[in-house]
């Protein structure tokens, strides 16, 4: 996602409260998996090796340039080639399945899946059910405008009369922060690609959402004149790799992984092929 002075004392509370690229979770209490991972072994050097494990990866592919499908129903994106280059750094092997956001944090407290991999920020609140890697990537919010609106504060975006958000996206909740949580003002989308086509068509006046999903929108959309309006008082997130909180050995294959991957350059060359400008 890309970069995200503005604004009223009411509206820093919104630094404590937002949650995720996804938003805040309904994620139920964590449990066991019913299928538990295999210890990590040390390696040689005494990192994590993980000995040709294969890893369940679930994510949600409605989110480039993070993950999305190609026109071949394939699955591509930041997220899945910095995965695969982690597997390839820590001997383990990666099963992705794309399914819808809302079932990601139940089918990792079930089992069905060892790790997420979707653009998920980490937060306290999902702190508290589930363990995170190191954080991998930062983004903020902005707000996507189209040509005939001029946005360059909140009170800006007061004035409009519809603006969309992704729902349980972390801009959604930027926007209740703003309009209240029950505000007319705001209209939920299922994804990014709905939004995005609805700032295009005027059912929306504007959007609220990750800023290297914008950037990568209007990257691919030069010619229609959407602009990308940052607002510096949307508090830096950071994204984060999830897995069960009582799964210390996939956690700490993950950030060695992690770790070797920067080390040896493989992310910012896997970053640069994403994004305009790295993070």
């Amino acid at each position: 996602m890309t970069t995200k002075t503005w604004l009223s004392a009411a509206f820093s509370c919104l630094t404590l409260s937002l949650a995720a690229c996804g938003g805040q979770s309904n994620a139920p209490a964590n449990h066991s998996a019913s299928h538990p991972a295999p210890a990590a072994a040390s390696g040689a050097s005494g990192t994590a090796d993980g000995n040709g494990r294969v890893l369940r990866v679930a994510g949600n592919a409605t989110f480039a340039p993070f993950e999305s499908l190609d026109e071949n129903k394939k699955v591509t994106g930041f997220d899945i080639d910095l995965i695969n280059a982690m597997g390839e750094a820590g001997n383990f092997k990666v099963e992705y399945k794309d399914q819808p956001w809302e079932s990601l944090f139940p089918a990792l407290s079930n089992g069905d899946a060892d790790v997420l991999v979707s653009g998920i920020t980490i937060t306290d609140e999902r702190k508290a059910t589930m363990a995170f890697s190191e954080p991998y990537y930062q983004i903020t919010q902005v707000v996507l405008v189209p040509p005939s609106k001029n946005v360059a504060k909140v009170e800006d975006l007061k004035k409009l009369h519809k603006i969309g958000v992704v729902t349980g996206y972390t801009g959604d909740y930027a926007a209740q922060k703003i309009f209240g949580p029950t505000s007319e003002q705001v209209v939920r989308f299922d994804n990014v690609g709905l939004l995005t086509k609805e700032v295009e068509n005027g059912g929306v006046d504007a959007g609220i959402l990750d800023n290297a999903v914008v950037a990568h929108y209007i990257k691919n959309n030069s010619s229609k004149g959407f602009k990308m309006v940052a607002l510096p008082d949307f508090p830096a997130e950071h994204y984060g790799m999830a897995v069960r909180k009582d799964d210390a050995q996939t956690l700490a294959l993950l950030n060695d992984s992690l770790a070797k991957v920067r080390a040896s350059g493989k992310y910012a060359e896997i970053e640069a092929k994403y994004f305009a400008t790295g993070k």
